[in-house]
């Protein structure tokens, strides 16, 4: 197996899509600041589906409404689902300089959803948003630098911003930061940082991470050569994995490894990955 080529086409199946833990708008997170009446209000129009509630107050400068409208939209919650009504609103709450709206509003660009795909334009609200410190959008302009979309390919760059967002504990970050201080790319190659930030990630439950640091411990790179951890890895890698695809790779080498093992190291490599799900 070659270690390398394996760990880059792990990478590239995360970011063709722009974005391993790619943020959705349906997570619906706290809109731009506004008054604890306004908020209050709002908040309950959303409940209870209530879309011209949500318009009369946002005529009215509510800024949660002019979000919440947006969002109901999105989803389709008290009216018709519309990406292009969702994102001129999502437009008229980014503006008013909250990160949310201004991720969310990236991302409609990137996927070309409700809007005409423009990865220039997307690359403008992520940069909003990751500079307002939201670690989603860090990540996703960081990929965007990666595939050399909507700016010149900056593997550089793209280090960057990953690091930014890993620092903040998003594991897709960390994975994808894994990956290419294992390959050198944007940043001097270099395996023991590689497996460090795998770890973060592979300890957060991110599969593909897992994965890779199964790799490691296996070829000895970053560190000794462990079959013991590289078979828990592998096991918990496979267990996570919802592809079939994932979970067969994760099992061809969680075998392979087992052949350099004893059933006993068999048995406490399985004993430590079960302790590991428990957490």
């Amino acid at each position: 197996m070659d270690f390398r080529t394996t760990i880059a086409i792990v990478l590239l199946a995360s970011v063709s899509c722009c974005g391993s833990q790619a943020w959705a708008a349906s997570e619906v997170p706290t809109p731009p600041e506004t008054t604890l009446v306004q908020r209050k209000e709002a908040s309950e129009a959303v409940l209870r589906n209530d879309v011209v509630a949500l318009k009369a107050m946002a005529e009215t400068g509510n800024s949660d409404a002019i979000f919440y409208v947006g969002y109901m939209y999105y989803e389709g919650k008290g009216v018709v689902q519309d990406y292009a009504v969702a994102a001129n609103w999502y437009r008229k709450s980014a503006e008013q300089g909250g990160r949310v709206p201004q991720a969310i509003l990236a991302e409609m660009y990137a996927n070309g959803r409700g809007v005409a795909q423009n990865y220039a334009e997307a690359i403008v609200w992520y940069r909003k948003a990751a500079e307002q410190d939201w670690p989603a959008a860090q990540l996703s302009l960081g990929l965007l630098y990666y595939n050399g979309q909507g700016v010149p390919q900056d593997y550089s760059a793209a280090a960057g911003w990953f690091l930014k967002a890993a620092k903040s504990g998003d594991a897709g970050a960390e994975y994808d930061l894994g990956v290419m201080y294992a390959l050198g790319q944007g940043v001097a190659q270099n395996y023991a940082v590689a497996k460090g930030w795998y770890r973060k990630a592979a300890e957060a439950g991110q599969i593909d991470a897992q994965y890779n640091l199964g790799l490691m411990y296996w070829r000895g790179e970053g560190g000794p050569q462990d079959y013991l951890q590289a078979h828990k890895w592998f096991n918990l890698s496979a267990a996570g994995a919802v592809a079939a695809e994932t979970r067969d790779r994760a099992v061809k080498a969680r075998d392979m490894v087992a052949t350099k093992m004893t059933p006993t190291q068999i048995g406490e490599a399985q004993r430590l990955a079960s302790i590991w799900q428990k957490k």
